[in-house]
This record gives structure tokens, C-alpha cells and sequence, in this order.
């Protein structure tokens, strides 16, 4: 099971990374998209990460429910189980987000982006509290 929670723990944090990042890199993008004109290398950059974190996500959730699985889902993964499901719907949005950027929509503005970036680090924190608290 060593190896399931060592998987899991990675492909979180890999995950993790694009959940935090591309919001803000969408700010950077809009920014430049509006000076050229074009797409540019920061899209293209902002797209991958979002595509390949895609693929984390999933083992990560898979792996998850396996140790939860082993655990004999006791209450605290339910919780955790629920924050994990409204990052995934925030990361989902992002790829909204994404894929508007890539058709040169960028209609949200730099502090909706940023209160949006916000709200993911505020679940992950609740995500951590559940996982080290496991209050009940």
C-alpha cells in the first residue's frame, strides 16, 4: 500500500502545480495575447500544463479511492472525498478558461483570476487540514 500513497502523493502534487499555475498564467497570457495579437508561446505553455496535469488528476483521484478503499472509508474521507470533487470542478472551469484563451476570448478579468486562483489554494489548505486533522 506504501507504494499506492507514494503514487498518489506525487500525482497530488503534480496536479496541485497546474491547479495553482494556470489561472495565473492565464493572467499573463491575456496580457500578452492583448499587446501581439497572437497566442504565443506562454498558450501554448499554459495548454500542456493543463492537458498533462489532466492525466495526474485522474491517477490521483483513482489511487485515492483505492487507499480510501483500504482504509475502510472512515467519515473524514468523505469530507476530504467533497473538497477533492469542488477542486476538481474549479480545475474543470480552468480548462473552460483554457480553452476560451485558445480562441483569443478573454473576457474575466486579472482580479477575477486572481480570486479565482485564490479559491483553489483556500480548498487545498481544507483538503490538508482534513487529511492531518481526520476530524472524526
Amino acid at each position: 500500500m506504501a507504494w499506492v500513497k507514494i503514487i498518489h502523493i506525487l500525482c497530488v502534487m503534480g496536479w496541485m502545480t497546474s491547479i495553482f499555475a494556470v489561472p495565473r498564467a492565464i493572467i499573463y497570457w491575456k496580457r500578452d495575447f492583448q499587446k501581439t495579437g497572437e497566442q504565443g508561446p506562454l498558450g501554448d505553455l499554459t495548454y500542456r500544463l493543463y492537458r498533462f496535469s489532466f492525466g495526474l488528476g485522474v491517477i490521483a483521484i483513482l489511487t485515492g479511492l483505492w487507499y480510501a478503499h483500504w482504509l475502510g472509508w472512515p467519515a473524514w474521507v468523505h469530507l476530504k472525498l467533497t473538497l477533492v470533487v469542488l477542486l476538481a470542478l474549479h480545475y474543470l472551469w480552468t480548462g473552460r478558461l483554457v480553452k476560451r484563451a485558445q480562441q483569443g476570448i478573454f473576457t474575466e478579468s486579472d482580479m477575477y483570476l486572481r480570486i479565482f486562483n485564490e479559491i483553489s489554494v483556500v480548498g487545498t489548505i481544507a483538503v490538508l487540514w482534513v487529511v492531518v486533522v481526520q476530524p472524526f
